[in-house]
């Protein structure tokens, strides 16, 4: 099993828990989201209790983060998208935290798993309906109908925008959850490579040494795409809001 690099992404139940014949189990997936929420929650809390003017290293990464995040809110939807900051940044520091978890051995990757994923897509998917629809009526629909469009032509580019509306929450997840699954994989294929050469005498351990650089050249790459695909959900996201915010084209 220490070879599988599907095995680190099985749902382990922790606690049985059966209701009416639904399975409620706390597993280890549940486990590591409630983590996700608590270093999240504790990072921000502990760098930011003491306010001072001249902020220490870890205050200023906590400053840098709100400061990231409401600049690219701002810029994508402008200042009636601020109404959303406190969604947008949840959804990325729990990305970010979660991808980052991860890499540590041992550690379960939350989002590896498109359940999760797409339950984050579908929340703001949903956001920018439920928002859309409250603010401006039926006349959020409007957002599938482009202006200056030939009336002739007009229903089959409504029909490409719904189509286009309707993929996001699937891409959205996919993007985050593909990215993820196959870096961890490839990830595990060659550290696999490693300790398979390495019980193989003087010729596997030297035969070893270029999975071995492999391995580390790909963890410092899933490090970057850590990052990276928080970046991309939170920039996806506020680019969506901007269609519960304005309906014009």
């Amino acid at each position: 099993m220490a070879n599988d690099p599907i095995h680190q992404f099985q749902i382990a139940r922790l606690v049985p828990i059966d209701i009416g014949g639904v399975d409620f189990s706390f597993t280890n997936s549940s486990l590591f989201m409630v983590a996700t929420v608590a270093v999240a929650s504790a990072f921000l809390y502990y760098t930011t209790r003491g306010r001072g003017l001249v902020p220490s290293r870890m205050q200023s990464v906590s400053e840098l983060s709100y400061e990231f995040i409401a600049n690219m809110l701002r810029d994508s939807t402008g200042s009636a998208g601020m109404r959303f900051f406190p969604l947008v940044f949840s959804l990325f520091m729990f990305v970010l935290v979660a991808n980052l978890l991860g890499m540590f051995p041992y550690f379960f990757t939350v989002t590896s798993h498109i359940i999760v994923t797409f339950a984050l897509a579908m929340l703001v998917i949903g956001t920018v309906v439920g928002y859309g629809i409250y603010k401006n009526g039926l006349g959020w629909f409007r957002v599938f109908v482009p202006s200056g469009v030939p009336g002739v032509i007009l229903p089959f580019v409504v029909v490409i925008e719904l189509i286009s509306f309707l993929s996001r929450p699937v891409s959205l997840s996919v993007r985050l959850f593909a990215n993820m699954l196959a870096g961890h994989i490839t990830l595990k294929v060659f550290a696999g490579f490693v300790v398979s050469l390495g019980t193989l005498g003087a010729l596997g351990i030297g035969g070893a040494i270029l999975p071995l650089i492999m391995t580390v050249a790909l963890t410092a790459l899933e490090f970057l795409v850590a990052f990276l695909q928080a970046y991309v959900f939170a920039i996806l996201t506020c680019m969506y809001l901007n269609d519960a915010v304005h309906t014009h084209h």
